[in-house]
């Protein structure tokens, strides 16, 4: 539980970081502000020496507080040792040790230190990421998004890099609504590949597995649907689980119900990813379904999981490594003033063969 004095200083930090104060904008008086929050003046005072001691206030005796410069000469000085701040949605799990290792290689040969932060898919741990960047000062930003298909509150914190001329550059995923420049697997080829690798298998029926709230689910169900398009296969409702970051913590129960009532029909499933994948491998085995012989199952991502699983999941390659060397380089040719440097690039996945798909007879 925050103190008093804790919420008047994030909030009023909050929106010096996102733009919402200006650089020379006053804010609201002592009185105001106790008015505001409910709190004595000596609470509103602390808050503000605080923050005029860290360089984002400075007061001018019998005209009020103002929003200071100095924080960002601060935080400038304190980033000499050449930092690129990362933010991913996590650090310790499935592709992500890959994707920093490849970051921390290539900054390492330029002598650039890496500051990291993940968000754990939220977008107020993401508001936190943000705003450590903007105070450290970070010379650079590589950003895996957070809840990339939907709207984000955050993208003030965005603009504010981008009018104090820190480049970043996003991986994995963007933010629609912002001109920012990106790295990504080509999801809707990645999920076409699947998909059409078990049409030509003698598949019909077959169901997908997506997640919902990031850039990537979205772009592997639509090539999910063109693969079923271009083979005249008929979209069903019902073989689509839909999930979200939510709910993912229920998502072994869900899956249970999903196969169980589609057993007798479909015959192949494509996953949002390999961790999904052995999901649905797990509950198959739980449920008595044989696993490639009664139904078929496309991860995607060739993740370390999937090739230490006790079953080799058929899976298609995400560049992981490359990705996060690719995603630094970049950062360091627009800190060296290079021009003309792609905004976009797209990876193309490549199917890997493994023991979980079967060809129908």
């Amino acid at each position: 539980m925050k103190t008093k004095y804790q919420v008047i200083f994030d909030d009023i930090k909050s929106n010096i970081l996102s733009g919402a104060y200006t650089v020379g904008e006053q804010i609201p008086t002592e009185s105001a502000l106790q008015e505001m929050y409910n709190v004595s003046r000596q609470t509103v005072r602390k808050a503000i020496l605080e923050l005029s001691n860290e360089g984002f206030l400075r007061s001018e005796k019998g005209s009020g507080t103002y929003v200071s410069h100095q924080f960002r000469s601060k935080s400038a000085g304190s980033s000499n040792n050449k930092t690129i701040g990362v933010i991913t949605t996590y650090i310790s799990d499935y592709i992500f040790p890959s994707i920093i290792r490849g970051i921390e290689g290539r900054l390492n040969e330029d002598n650039y230190s890496l500051l990291l932060a993940s968000t754990n898919n939220d977008v107020a741990q993401e508001k936190k990421a943000l705003e450590m960047m903007l105070s450290f000062g970070v010379e650079g930003l590589i950003i895996e998004p957070t809840k990339s298909n939907l709207y984000n509150p955050n993208i003030a914190y965005y603009l504010s890099f981008k009018e104090q001329d820190v480049p970043f550059i996003m991986i994995n995923a963007y933010y629609e609504e912002l001109e920012v420049p990106f790295f990504c697997l080509d999801d809707v080829q990645s999920s076409y590949l699947a998909t059409k690798e078990l049409i030509s298998k003698g598949h019909t029926q077959i169901g997908i597995i997506a997640k919902m709230d990031d850039l990537q689910g979205k772009y592997r169900m639509k090539g999910y649907i063109k693969a079923l398009g271009e083979a005249k296969l008929r979209f069903h409702p019902e073989q689509v689980l839909s999930f979200d970051t939510e709910t993912k913590q229920a998502l072994s129960a869900n899956l249970k119900n999903f196969l169980s009532e589609n057993r007798e029909v479909l015959t192949a499933i494509v996953c949002y990813n390999d961790e999904v994948g052995l999901e649905a491998v797990n509950v198959c085995r739980q449920l008595d379904i044989a696993i490639p012989e009664d139904l078929s199952i496309i991860g995607q991502d060739n993740s370390y999981i999937a090739k230490n699983a006790s079953i080799k999941l058929t899976t298609l390659t995400h560049p992981q490594e490359q990705m996060g060397r690719d995603a630094a380089e970049w950062v360091i040719k627009k800190l060296q003033g290079k021009k003309d440097l792609r905004n976009s690039t797209y990876y193309q996945p490549v199917l890997i063969e493994g023991e979980t798909v079967k060809a129908l007879e």
